[in-house]
């Protein structure tokens, strides 16, 4: 892939600050509609957090984000993605659950039957309510999908032009019914495990199912609001087959570099290793950018995929934002208790629950591994720890094996393991993160692990962990939060980032933001990237 050491020119029509998915994807699109578009990454590797690196030698991560489902449809049809090189797995079975020190486990997958021959172990009640908890959770997704590709409505115009927003709202919504409708309002402002304690009674599905309330959020499933989060996860999809998660060949880094494919096809120039010191502003008008190294560019718009917290405290002069604005923005909140840990290892795990068969990967080794997820107890035991400065005793552990079904990403015959564990403080009860303390915590994450499968620890080659000060350091992802600011219900459609300022601009002229700070928030979707650059396209041009 081509990437420019020098510019072209002088001046741009956009200007676009971060070269992560999102960044890319509002490239591609500004490029499309015939922009000249420069694209600035800090890094030297593109793709933000959807990224693939080579960290232990031979081995290559999905570094952070590690999974693809929730990218929208309509950005990989209209940026015709696969003709750049997207290709992906899609999984099934999906989950796999095993019980600590038991030969017992959960493994969940497309199969409705299986699904309940599965669950049925632990309650045939519940086996026979799974198909109807899928069922409504499939209609409330299929009623409020919509809601991702388009943006949010702008309460502070006249009523008659929002008219034609809240027509589509409301045809959005209506089909849910008023049963339905009263059920989606319980799910949104609900604890999780009360939803699931409505549906289910067996521990090990209502933590299965329960955790993709709490994921990247620093909440227990006992608060209110966690519903919601559960339903971001679950809203997407493959290939017409919904809630599906898939691997990307080559790991996320793909995505990437397909929608930069995209972007360079029609034009755009993407600079690596270009940091940007401070946006440019004259008479309240974003007019280009100043890099560390003192040069400056210039163009009609300058788009930031940056958090808010990153672009209007390090980019944006003070001066040139309202007090009530500036306000807001530094309470936006970026808590986050996420550490992420890549491993390279010597040979499969082997599960008590379901032992190996030679080196052949099974289905469940495909899937997302949930440990410590035996019930949701253990998850808000561990919301405690955290709360009092420490890491978790138990912690939440997803682990992904993409080796195993994507050979691309290893040479020989090791694995790829990604570990997304929770919940981990930004600063620990007796100080920072250091080497030390984060050494302690993989190994303690690793013993843990060894309880399900007890090769695991002996097996580990290298690795590379990352804490929230590492995610924040390294990504330039505040707080270290994974969705650029957290998913609860105050900071969501029409107050993300801020209230009055959820279409992408800001009060700023010709400044407009495009990544995961912006609706519809975290996760490797394009959206952000998508309407920011349709609202500055419209504004603009």
């Amino acid at each position: 892939m081509y990437f420019r050491r020098s510019f072209s020119r002088k001046s741009y029509d956009a200007i676009i600050i971060g070269g992560g998915h999102n960044g890319l994807t509002a490239a591609a699109y500004l490029a499309k509609a015939g922009k000249k578009v420069c694209v600035l990454e800090k890094r030297h590797v593109l793709g933000g957090a959807a990224v693939t690196e080579e960290i232990v030698p031979g081995f290559r991560f999905s570094r952070a984000s590690y999974l693809l489902s929730l990218l929208r449809p309509v950005v990989l049809q209209e940026l015709n993605l696969k003709k750049f090189g997207l290709r992906y797995h899609i999984r099934n079975p999906s989950s796999f659950t095993p019980l600590r020190n038991s030969e017992k486990s959960l493994l969940l997958g497309m199969d409705m039957r299986e699904n309940q021959r599965e669950i049925a172990q632990f309650s045939q009640k519940d086996a026979e309510n799974f198909p109807k908890y899928e069922h409504f959770i499939s209609e409330v997704v299929h009623a409020f999908e919509p809601l991702m590709d388009y943006e949010p409505i702008d309460l502070h115009q006249k009523f008659h032009k929002i008219l034609p927003q809240l027509y589509l709202l409301y045809k959005t919504v209506q089909p849910l019914g008023l049963r339905n409708a009263v059920d989606f309002y319980e799910l949104m402002t609900a604890p999780i495990s009360k939803i699931m304690n409505k549906w289910f009674e067996s521990d090990v599905l209502k933590a299965t199912l329960g955790t993709d309330g709490v994921i990247g959020l620093a909440a227990s499933p006992m608060d209110p609001g966690t519903g919601y989060v559960l339903l971001h996860h679950v809203i997407g999809g493959l290939d017409e087959h919904k809630g599906a998660w898939g691997y990307v060949f080559g790991g996320m880094g793909a995505v990437s570099d397909s929608i930069a494919k995209c972007a360079l096809s029609y034009g755009a120039e993407i600079h690596t290793e270009k940091d940007v010191k401070e946006i440019l502003i004259d008479e309240n008008q974003a007019k280009g950018v100043k890099l560390v190294d003192g040069t400056e560019i210039y163009s009609k718009i300058v788009l930031s995929n940056a958090t808010p917290h990153v672009t209007f405290n390090n980019l944006v002069n003070r001066t040139h934002l309202p007090n009530d604005f500036h306000t807001s923005i530094n309470q936006i909140d970026y808590t986050s208790p996420v550490t992420k840990i890549n491993v390279a290892v010597k040979e499969l795990p082997n599960f008590l629950a379901r032992p190996n068969q030679g080196k052949t990967p099974l289905p469940h080794h495909q899937t997302t591994i949930h440990m410590n997820c035996e019930s949701m107890q253990i998850v808000d035991d561990g919301v405690k720890d955290y709360r009092n400065g420490e890491y978790s005793k138990r912690p939440v552990i997803e682990m992904t094996i993409p080796s195993s079904v994507d050979r691309t990403i290893v040479d020989g015959d090791g694995h790829v393991v990604l570990l997304f564990t929770q919940y981990t403080p930004f600063t620990l009860s007796d100080g920072p993160w250091t080497e030390e303390k984060k050494l302690e915590y993989a190994k303690h994450v690793f013993a843990e692990i060894d309880a399900y499968a007890p090769n695991f620890s002996s097996s580990v080659i290298g690795y590379d962990i990352l804490t929230p000060p590492d995610i924040q350091n390294t990504f330039g992802i505040t707080g270290g939060n994974i969705f650029h600011g957290s998913m609860g219900l105050d900071q969501l459609y029409i107050t993300r980032p801020v209230p009055k300022y959820s279409n992408y601009s800001t009060p700023v002229k010709s400044l407009y933001l495009c990544g995961s700070g912006a609706h519809p928030g975290g996760g490797v979707t394009g959206a952000p990237g998508r309407l920011g650059a349709l609202r500055a396209l419209k504004n603009e041009f």
